[in-house]
């Protein structure tokens, strides 16, 4: 597999703490992988890193055999998108231009949107279940259907890699799950990579192919979903006792935990 990320000891402080300690990863195409850990453990943090929007004070990270800190911001961002957990706009987009932001990096500049650019629009939103409110100011919308622009806004970046910190947190259990199969569908038919920051463990079984567990900055574990999701990770990351079996109805691993 193409290697997209390589990671090598990158390390990181926030007010004289390390919240990324030595951390060291090789990320792929074709991939789908969920971080996960306690609050505080660094996983925002780590996105951040490898968005570009912190730098390591130790170690380096190369994209594609380049050092990340060598892409302009333009070119990342027509490498990587990003759906942030929180998004604030104060200005008044509506949701249609907000989705067709998504297409900037592929634009000249000042130039207006192709038929292309108009074209891919239509079709995310249609996908993403959000032309019904197109024409609305994004700050009139509710958190949930903010949440699925921002997500549509990514997913029209076409972008070879597609980080999710936290997005499906204000969603609905149902856009949640269309929202993760439409970023699975990518990663199996195109080989794109999706980075996920999440807290449903349920949710990262099923749509991820490889998991990493911090805890205090560490890398705690890290493997293909079947062999790392045990109930000796999630004590040795959350310290509460569960139970992890396979659920035939989903086809994947799915976890209990115990009260």
């Amino acid at each position: 597999m193409e290697r997209v990320f390589e990671i090598e000891r990158i390390s990181f402080l926030y007010n004289g703490k390390k919240v990324i300690d030595d951390f060291s990863m090789v990320l792929e195409a074709g991939m789908s992988y969920g971080v996960l850990g306690p609050n505080g453990s660094g996983k925002t943090t780590l996105v951040d890193l490898i968005i570009n929007h912190r730098q390591p004070v130790e170690g380096r990270i190369q994209y594609k055999g380049e050092p990340l800190s060598s892409y302009t911001r333009k070119a990342l961002s027509r490498e990587i998108a990003l759906v942030p957990q929180n998004f604030y706009i104060n200005f008044p987009f509506t949701a249609r231009e907000v989705v067709m932001m998504g297409r900037y990096p592929h634009m000249p500049r000042f130039s207006a949107p192709s038929y292309g650019d108009t074209r891919v629009v239509q079709d995310i939103m249609e996908k993403t279940e959000t032309l019904a409110f197109e024409n609305r100011y994004v700050t009139q919308l509710s958190g949930g259907e903010r949440q699925r622009v921002i997500f549509a806004r990514a997913l029209a970046q076409e972008a070879p890699v597609l980080v999710l910190d936290e997005a499906t947190s204000n969603l609905d259990i149902n856009h949640a799950i269309s929202l993760m199969k439409m970023a699975a569908q990518r990663v199996r038919q195109e080989q794109k990579t999706v980075i996920s920051v999440m807290q449903d463990m349920n949710l990262a079984a099923a749509f991820c192919n490889y998991l990493i567990f911090l805890r205090q900055g560490k890398v705690v574990a890290h493997g293909p979903v079947n062999e790392i999701l045990t109930r000796e990770t999630l004590w040795a990351v959350f310290g509460v006792e569960s139970k992890v079996y396979f659920e035939p109805y989903l086809g994947s691993l799915q976890v209990i935990f115990k009260k």
